[in-house]
């Protein structure tokens, strides 16, 4: 099953389904009265996977007009695109359309190819460098995905022929710790440990130092996602960073920021506490599997601008992939064949 066909059957449970919504829509208020031929369709989009979101020019179909905007405003809303993107996003659709009569799936196809517009520039894969060894912080929430989310990336990392190491760096969760090792083992790859509840510095400070000895590719480093102590867990973050830059002034050269999609808008928020944390460079969004709508992705990528290097739909090593705009806004919105 290919990655885009697991992204359109898992990531959508919720009963508010967004291209049911969006069928919906269409379907009140929509003119069946007999016509000699269908308006022609707006820009929809280039060929392709979008192209496949057109449907039969002898669909039900609607005037484009304020309610009907309103309904699609209130659509998106509920599918965690959040109300400054969604008006946005309905705004620009609106242009060149208002007072046209559109089937469901023209709707769908220039939603498409509106969220895949906004979500191209952020779709860039994890930069890999060839200074040895690269630093990858990865922060998060506890719950969010951050453990897995290293093993994962570490496996991959490795099958493509890199050498890494993973620091065990949240030591107050001996679970989180287990987590890495098992993954390790999967992966071949050498995980660090320190004691329950010891310096965090300490344990990425020798893993840097044993990186550098061995000539190591990538050396990941978890932390704590503690936010109800916020004060302890910046201060925490802001010494291993301290920590490791005495070894090396440029590192952290990567710094994950690990969400769960599950959150909804509250990923915004801690997009926002992690910023202010730590230089985040990137995103993974997990979980896309759940009860998530995913409409967040594209309020995050409206509001922040920063990188999407992957999201996850499962927890096999293959449920981590690079994030693709298209696919993704197609899976959203719940058109295209997939085989």
């Amino acid at each position: 099953m290919s990655f885009f066909k697991k992204l359109k059957d898992r990531m959508f449970r919720s009963s508010s389904k967004l291209d049911e919504g969006l069928e919906a829509l269409v379907a009140t208020g929509s003119d069946d009265t007999p016509r000699a031929a269908p308006e022609p369709a707006a820009d929809l989009g280039r060929p392709g996977l979008l192209g496949r979101l057109i449907g039969q020019p002898d669909a039900p179909r609607r005037v484009l007009d304020d309610a009907m905007l309103e309904e699609l405003e209130d659509l998106l809303i509920q599918a965690d695109m959040g109300v400054e993107t969604a008006l946005k996003v309905t705004a620009n659709l609106a242009e060149g359309r208002m007072g046209r009569k559109v089937s469901s799936a023209e709707i769908k196809g220039a939603l498409a190819a509106e969220i895949a517009r906004i979500m191209a520039p952020v779709a860039r894969p994890m930069p890999l460098y060839a200074k040895r060894p690269q630093v990858v912080l990865v922060v998060g929430v506890n719950g969010a995905g951050k453990t897995t989310t290293i093993g994962k990336l570490a496996s991959q990392f490795r099958a493509a022929g890199k050498s890494v190491i993973i620091a065990a760096g949240d030591t107050f969760r001996a679970a989180a710790v287990e987590q890495l090792q098992v993954w390790g083992e999967r992966a071949g790859v050498p995980v660090m440990t320190a004691p329950e509840g010891s310096d965090p510095a300490s344990l990425a400070y020798d893993a840097l130092t044993r990186a550098q000895a061995e000539g190591i590719d990538l050396l990941m480093i978890d932390t704590a996602g503690r936010l109800q102590n916020r004060a302890d867990l910046m201060e925490e973050l802001a010494k291993i960073v301290r920590v490791i830059r005495k070894k090396d002034p440029d590192a952290p050269h990567n710094t994950l920021l690990v969400l769960d999609a599950t959150t909804g808008q509250n990923a915004l928020k801690q997009v926002e506490t992690f910023r202010a944390m730590a230089d985040v460079t990137g995103l993974v969004m997990t979980k896309l599997d759940g009860t998530a709508r995913g409409g967040v992705l594209v309020a995050l990528a409206d509001r922040f601008g920063l990188p999407i290097h992957a999201i996850g739909v499962g927890e096999q090593i293959d449920d981590l992939q690079p994030f693709e705009p298209e696919e993704f806004a197609a899976a959203l919105v719940g058109g295209g064949d997939v085989a």
